[in-house]
């Protein structure tokens, strides 16, 4: 249920005013996130509710190589092929304040406020990370609209304000970074090794990295044109250049 719909009812979120006044959605633009990226390979993640949106969230955790438990009554039948094929751990049954327990991260995605609230409180009290869909008083972060192609991922985010507007971001975005970007984040990684091993500060590889990003001839147009050869040549060429420079100045 959105935070609007709380107005006038029961002050559910973290100000606890009694009888809800929208402040916390109101000053919601004014609090700053800090963006992260989190690293779940392994990490038991739990999302609560079966349904679309349910099924949503578990993709995106998957993806991240999470170890994903669903809690719900019933699921769709995407989620149930999950189960069946031993992706995710399925737990039919209602929401308890023990399935907290040990688990990183919580996200519910349920059409009960109730059980929502008590996912909220739980991880809470364990200061765990929680996300309530679509109620961003009761989340303490926010899941962003995310681009990805191969390792590159960009967020958006609107913090909560315009879920819409992400999207279209987020389909603009995937337009003009796509598959060129992921490729010579690839490149790029494939010198990372002999960066550190050869060029002793961190401002010499920034140095020697920017050069490449923002070098002429523009390696995204390179990558597009189908000369990734000339690219790699180039690279070769530029790290050619180090050592004697390195030398020259010791």
């Amino acid at each position: 249920m959105p935070a609007q719909a709380f107005e006038g009812r029961e002050c559910v979120c973290q100000f606890r005013r009694g009888i809800c006044d929208q402040s916390c959605v109101r000053d919601m633009l004014e609090t700053p996130l800090y963006m992260t990226a989190i690293k779940l390979k392994g990490r038991r993640c739990l999302v609560v509710g079966g349904g679309d949106v349910g099924l949503e969230k578990v993709e995106g955790l998957l993806l991240c190589d999470a170890d994903v438990r669903v809690v719900a009554p019933r699921v769709g039948s995407e989620l149930a092929k999950y189960a069946a094929e031993g992706s995710i751990t399925w737990e039919q049954r209602t929401f308890h304040d023990g399935d907290l327990d040990n688990t990183f991260l919580a996200i519910a995605a349920t059409s009960d406020t109730e059980v929502n609230i008590a996912v909220c409180e739980g991880a809470e009290r364990r200061a765990m990370l929680v996300n309530v869909v679509d109620v961003p008083p009761l989340c303490n972060f926010i899941l962003p609209a995310i681009v990805r192609s191969g390792p590159l991922a960009i967020a958006i985010s609107t913090a909560g304000a315009s879920p819409a507007l992400a999207k279209r971001m987020k389909r603009e975005i995937s337009q003009s970074f796509g598959e060129p970007y992921a490729r010579l984040a690839v490149i790029l990684n494939d010198h990372r090794g002999w960066a550190k091993g050869t060029l002793p500060t961190y401002q010499d590889r920034k140095e020697f990295f920017e050069g490449i990003v923002n070098g002429d001839p523009d390696p995204i147009e390179l990558i597009k044109r189908g000369r990734e050869d000339e690219l790699r040549r180039l690279i070769e060429e530029r790290k050619a250049q180090y050592p004697a420079a390195l030398g020259a100045s010791a």
